[in-house]
């Protein structure tokens, strides 16, 4: 049994989107020879809390914590938050309503924070994983990025002992949607690039959860460039399906910031609650996770408040619940996120209810669903194609319910997407033996 050590930031008790990925590869990781060392921080700032997910790390797999610390300390006391309040800078960063404090702390963090806040965990880590690797055998390292102060720690170890390494990018780096509004100046900007190139020159190979997010790193001039998308566990649909609801629900889940509020789809329902008969009665919008206060001013300027269903935020197992008893799922994707392939792409597939996506055609995540024939996918200004669709399974719903297709699709499966995993975890190894 070879071992990987992975770097990760987020990890249970951490809740969110961004703890998934390495829960669930690590969970069956071990099935395929490898077995998973985690190294994560002790006390991370993290936003969201899901304790759920503890009893998805495998019992008797080695998690090593080290304390870390991170400014936002300073940040908090600054713009007079609670000491206690959680952080969460990408919903600081969506904010186009911040404060000057607010605003300055932003330009602070993008500019003398390179990559990120968590950069001072990267030379404790150095020296602590270096002393580690003198007194454990480990085969391979994995670091998870963002943030991306993960990947410098491998990269620091690079320079002291030649562990084959993967750079695994949940999201882009400098073409992350939310980039440009760091406020970064000349220097800073060349530093995010300068590091996000050493890193694409130094790991043995770049593991990305995307097709464009692979050839845009390609482009840049990595010479060994995967895809291992995100997927959805088995496992957490091994239970009876919920009964499905019996109202028109329409179902939302996770942050829906105010770039993303799909103003075409808001003025379809309200265009459908007046004109089409029955559906105000039973038509029902619900909202798993955060939500920003533009979307629900957005809401209720298209008279849809009395409609809403707001759950916040909610653990992984209830969102699995939600996925499947809705009688549609909602998919919203920016022209800034064309790049991203979340997650819940995969456990809405796995969910078997029909898909409303909002977004280009074109892009990585509307193709599958387009391949695997789950939904429909609408520009955010066609509010006649949403409300026509709309209007065909509300029609559906009414006469008998809906029934979407059922293809195949394991191959999305946590366990196949660990094979797949494992696989170039062993060619990295082989190639540096």
């Amino acid at each position: 049994m070879k071992r990987v050590l992975i770097v990760v930031y987020y990890w249970p008790p951490s809740g969110g989107a961004g703890v998934q990925r390495w829960v669930k590869l690590s969970k069956y990781l071990h099935q395929f020879g490898w077995e998973p060392v985690i190294f994560t921080p002790e006390n991370p700032e993290a936003p969201l809390q899901d304790k759920g997910l503890l009893k998805e790390v495998r019992e008797g797999m080695e998690v090593i914590k080290t304390p870390i610390w991170e400014p936002y300390s300073l940040y908090k006391r600054f713009t007079g938050k609670g000491s206690q309040e959680k952080i969460s800078p990408g919903v600081l960063l969506e904010n186009r309503n911040r404060s000057f404090t607010e605003k300055l702390s932003v330009w602070i963090r993008g500019n003398f924070f390179v990559p990120d806040a968590r950069k001072f965990w990267v030379k404790p880590s150095v020296k602590f994983l270096h002393k580690y690797l003198e007194e454990h055998t480990i085969d391979a390292i994995v670091t998870s990025g963002p943030p991306h102060s993960m990947h410098l720690i491998a990269l620091g170890l690079k320079q002291l002992r030649p562990i084959p390494w993967i750079a695994d990018f949940r999201d882009p780096w400098t073409n992350i949607h939310y980039h440009d509004e760091l406020m970064l100046g000349p220097r800073a900007a060349q530093k995010h690039q300068q590091l996000e190139q050493a890193t694409l020159d130094t790991a043995d190979h770049v593991v990305t959860a995307s097709y464009s997010m692979e050839r845009d790193f390609v482009a840049q001039g990595a010479q060994s460039v995967s895809t291992v998308t995100n997927g959805y566990d088995a496992a957490d649909y091994a239970n009876a399906a919920p009964v499905l609801d019996e109202k028109f629900t329409l179902t939302h889940i996770g942050t829906l910031y105010g770039s993303r509020s799909p103003e075409a789809l808001w003025a379809a329902l309200g265009s459908l609650i007046q004109s089409q008969p029955g559906f105000a009665e039973v038509f029902t919008l619900r909202l798993v996770g955060k939500t920003d206060p533009e979307v629900y001013a957005a809401i209720e300027q298209h008279g849809l408040t009395s409609y809403l269903d707001d759950r916040g935020y909610v653990s992984h197992h209830e969102v699995i619940d939600f996925q499947r008893q809705t009688q549609l799922l909602l998919l919203i994707f920016s022209e800034a996120e064309r790049t991203i392939i979340p997650g819940k792409v995969f456990e809405y597939l796995a969910a078997r209810r029909p898909v409303l996506c909002i977004g280009s055609p074109e892009w990585d995540a509307p193709q599958i669903l387009s391949k695997e024939e789950a939904g429909a996918t609408f520009d955010f200004q066609n509010s006649e194609g949403i409300r026509a669709q709309l209007q065909q399974w509300f029609e559906a719903f009414q006469g008998g319910g809906l029934h979407p297709k059922e293809k195949d699709i394991s191959r999305y499966s946590r366990t196949e997407l660990a094979r797949k995993y494992a696989g170039l975890l062993d060619k990295v190894a082989t190639n540096k033996a």
